[in-house]
């Protein structure tokens, strides 16, 4: 009695840096519960290699950020999708998710999507800080859409297109009342001193722009507050090294460095002053105030203003989600030392713009919370179902 037994179900997965690493392995994890035999390979990280993942590249490779930078970076990536692209149609994987990375993932998806593989894009692009037409393209790459924030699913039925809110996977990883105490006591951090956290990004191209500026910006709060401790958490080695390079020629003092940890360190912190992305969303999960400041390349700036691709006039995912401006925001030329640090000084003189300021974050991460490994894979699962 023979025949073929049918292969396993195969999913294919593309993600990019760190926080696609993330929802990754979550996704992995929660479709393995459904799907035992399953198999899984593309572009991953650590946590997904952690989850019994294939990677035939690491997820570094597409890391990659801004109009200037993707174009210093195109041909490389260019035939790193194509060549991506003729392995996994020769693998046929069930379902195809492309995790963030827009830039790199929709045009894979939509020529997986013509071949005839169900697609899924996790974590939507900003639709609606960019022109929201673009929702409509991403239709032609994705069968279904999986939003992080519960503003973004009614931009895509505009346009017809299936999308879905699982929620946001940070928001389990705050307690609703966080513990400052316990986190300064892992960071070995005195109970009775201000803190300032000091977060310039996790990409090298933002700590070379950003980094001299929040380091000039927490000198001069230091000289406003004698006893401040600083703290400065680093996203991996390279950005440590980058970060120990512009302190070796600063006049910071009272410095503390740390290897990851950013969690802990806003927790810790009484005010955070932080690179515009998604640390804006943890320090806000944290509960804790925060002065947000961004610079992007003159070349990349200039493109986006001449080509009027921005159209909102807030940038920080809490003003966002908010809808109105709680946290101070400056940017590109707005981003200077002393802007930086009179809008810190403002929380720390401020008792009761920081207590005001509480419940608004209160809201946000009740909005936002839900199982969103489990409800990501639930998603995929029910197209696969041709639900």
């Amino acid at each position: 009695m023979g025949g073929d037994q049918p292969r396993p179900l195969r999913f294919a997965l593309v993600a990019g840096e760190a926080s696609g690493d993330l929802l990754g392995a979550g996704l992995v994890r929660e479709l393995k519960q459904r799907f035992p035999d399953a198999q899984f390979a593309g572009i991953g990280g650590p946590r997904m290699l952690g989850e019994g993942f294939e990677a035939w590249h690491e997820s570094g490779e597409l890391a990659v950020m801004g109009l200037a930078e993707v174009i210093r970076h195109l041909p490389r990536l260019l035939r790193l999708r194509a060549g991506l692209r003729r392995r996994l149609l020769d693998w046929k994987p069930d379902v195809f998710v492309g995790i963030d990375a827009p830039d790199f993932n929709l045009g894979l998806e939509r020529k997986l999507k013509q071949a005839g593989i169900r697609t899924v894009h996790y974590v939507s692009p900003s639709v609606w800080a960019w022109r929201e037409g673009r929702a409509a393209k991403i239709g032609r790459s994705a069968d279904r859409v999986l939003c992080l924030f519960p503003m973004e699913p009614p931009i895509y039925q505009r346009h017809g297109i299936d999308a879905r809110f699982v929620g946001h996977p940070l928001a389990e990883a705050f307690e609703a009342v966080p513990d400052r105490q316990a986190a300064r006591e892992r960071l070995g951090l005195a109970q009775d001193v201000p803190v300032l956290a000091v977060l310039p990004g996790s990409r090298q191209g933002e700590i070379q722009r950003l980094w001299p500026t929040f380091i000039n910006a927490a000198r001069l709060v230091t000289l406003q507050m004698p006893g401040l401790a600083v703290a400065v958490p680093a996203a991996d080695p390279a950005c440590r090294d980058a970060i120990e390079r512009g302190l070796a020629n600063s006049q910071l003092a009272n410095v503390a460095l740390y290897d990851g940890q950013a969690h802990d360190v806003m927790v810790a912190a009484d005010v955070v002053l932080l690179a515009s992305g998604t640390a804006a969303l943890e320090a806000m999960l944290a509960k804790r105030p925060m002065v947000v400041g961004y610079r992007i390349s003159a070349l990349t700036y200039r493109l986006v203003m001449a080509l009027g691709l921005m159209r909102v006039t807030r940038y920080s995912l809490p003003n966002v989600l908010a809808n109105e401006p709680i946290v101070p925001e400056l940017m590109q030329h707005d981003c200077t030392p002393e802007n930086l640090a009179e809008a810190v000084m403002s929380w720390f003189r401020d008792a009761d713009a920081r207590a005001t300021l509480l419940p608004r974050y209160e809201h946000i991460h009740a909005k936002l919370r839900g199982d969103a490994d489990a409800a990501a894979a639930e998603a995929v699962a029910d197209l696969l179902a041709g639900r």
